[in-house]
């Protein structure tokens, strides 16, 4: 059995802003969010992992690298564009209501309804292709480590971990924000008895182990 610990970068300056950051965008973490990342290091203290896989993104990177001071475990890491966030486009940089006035349709889709989301006006990426992207870096990790007890730590992003995350359960489009999106800084379990060809969920969008609890700008 391999379990695969999931967590979404630490709240950045255009989090808190209500903007899109996608591939491309980016801001610093906030200085609260190294506080927050060092209270999941004591949630995970206790849990042994053979490897850090992490987007390159600096957000994430920064996440992972910090994250894996606190835990003190020597633990080799391995950044994977495969992880990087949704490519959003004319949408990166904007605030969500500009977003919502200008692209209403994307903005639905994008936050709401997966199977109707086409981002062809604003040149991003379906939720087809992030899932295409994603699982296989999650499944290869995953064959790599298929012994009892190992496991595994990804930091990614928000978006991309959703899509990529119900894909491995085989969630359909129809219902992919069906359980809404995964805040700054939270943990999802998933767990492979087979070297990654089936996956089940345990845990989700944990934040439990955080003093403050998330709000409307941690979560997508």
């Amino acid at each position: 059995m391999t379990k695969l610990y999931f967590i979404r970068h630490g709240k950045t300056q255009w989090n808190l802003e209500g903007r899109y950051q996608g591939a491309n965008g980016d801001s610093p973490l906030l200085r609260s969010s190294y506080d927050e990342i060092d209270q999941l290091a004591d949630y995970l203290h206790d849990v042994p992992f053979k490897h850090v896989y992490a987007s390159p993104i600096k957000r994430a990177r920064m996440t992972a690298i910090h994250l894996m001071a606190g835990l003190h475990q020597g633990v080799p890491l391995t950044l994977d564009s495969g992880l990087r966030e949704f490519e959003l486009g004319k949408m990166e940089g904007m605030y969500f209501d500009d977003v919502k006035r200008q692209f209403p349709e994307e903005y639905d889709g994008f936050r709401f309804h997966a199977e109707n989301y086409d981002p062809t006006a604003i040149g991003g990426e379906t939720f087809e292709d992030v899932i295409a992207r994603v699982d296989p870096v999650i499944r290869r990790a995953a064959a790599c480590h298929p012994d009892d007890n190992d496991n595994l730590l990804f930091v990614s992003h928000g978006a991309a971990l959703n899509a990529g995350i119900n894909g491995l359960l085989h969630i359909p489009l129809a219902q992919m924000r069906a359980k809404g999106g995964l805040s700054n800084t939270s943990t999802t379990i998933l767990e492979t008895v087979d070297g990654g060809q089936h996956f089940k969920l345990l845990v989700r969008n944990l934040t439990a182990y955080l003093e403050e609890s998330p709000d409307a700008t941690n979560t997508i």
